[in-house]
């Protein structure tokens, strides 16, 4: 009975040593191009998943792109090092199926994200936004149609979390009108109109902030004012007009 208890124990002993090991990830050392350099390091896990892929694309000696894998069977995140100064500085999010949800960026390279990028389920980028300031807060937002071509930008130019500054785009990419809230009620208050031009055709104001246009000004191609048209009661009719 003794010497029975003790293979026992041994075989139980030695299958819980066996199964301990093996659930323990491993890292693969790769030497991807043959140059007697390790430049790919895989960790995979026990059942044989790859959790991480770690590269060294140009062969500097620092990693510069960590795909992260978690189980799946492609990448669900892509980290990189653009400038190969050591520090990751964009993060690439993708959906279980390695289709790009979100890309967010440190275009300066001083440890902070500006820059986000926005995909729809097609991969078509949708919205960009930016922090201008660099407060750690976004300030400037980008809108793009189903084709990624942009229609609207969104500003916060006082940078205290309101949109008061709108432009709107033509099927060309030109700027085909412009928008404001001057006054911070987060109303817009300002219209300015362009025709495939930096320089309005026509402004609108709404000077009294009741909703209604009550200001109008008409330029020539130049830039130069023609007329401007009043509404001095604020009845919706046009009551004075001044020509140049």
């Amino acid at each position: 009975m003794k010497s029975n208890l003790k293979v026992t124990l041994i075989f139980l002993f030695l299958t819980m040593g066996l199964w301990a090991t093996t659930t323990h990830a491993e890292i693969l050392q790769v030497d991807s191009d043959f140059n007697g350099k390790m430049d790919q390091w895989h960790e995979v896990s026990a059942d044989g998943k790859t959790i991480k892929i770690e590269y060294d694309t140009n062969g500097d000696g620092k990693l510069d792109q960590v795909d992260i894998y978690y189980g799946n069977n492609k990448p669900t995140m892509v980290k990189l090092d653009r400038n190969f100064d050591g520090v990751l500085d964009q993060f690439q999010f993708y959906t279980k199926s390695f289709k790009l949800e979100r890309v967010e960026k440190d275009s300066n390279f001083n440890g902070m994200i500006n820059r986000k990028e926005f995909y729809d389920a097609n991969e078509n980028l949708n919205r960009i936004e930016v922090d201008d300031n660099l407060d750690g807060k976004m300030d400037i937002f980008q809108f793009f149609n189903n084709e990624s071509k942009l229609i609207r930008v969104e500003y916060d130019i006082k940078h205290n979390g309101k949109i008061n500054r709108w432009e709107y785009f033509d099927s060309e990419n030109n700027l085909h009108s412009a928008a404001f809230d001057s006054n911070g009620d987060g109303k817009q208050d300002q219209w300015q109109y362009f025709s495939k031009s930096t320089k309005p055709e026509k402004i609108e104001f709404d000077t009294n902030f009741d909703g209604k246009v009550d200001r109008w000004e008409y330029f020539d191609s130049p830039g130069d004012l023609l007329r401007v048209e009043l509404d001095r009661n604020y009845d919706g009719i046009t009551d004075l007009v001044k020509r140049k």
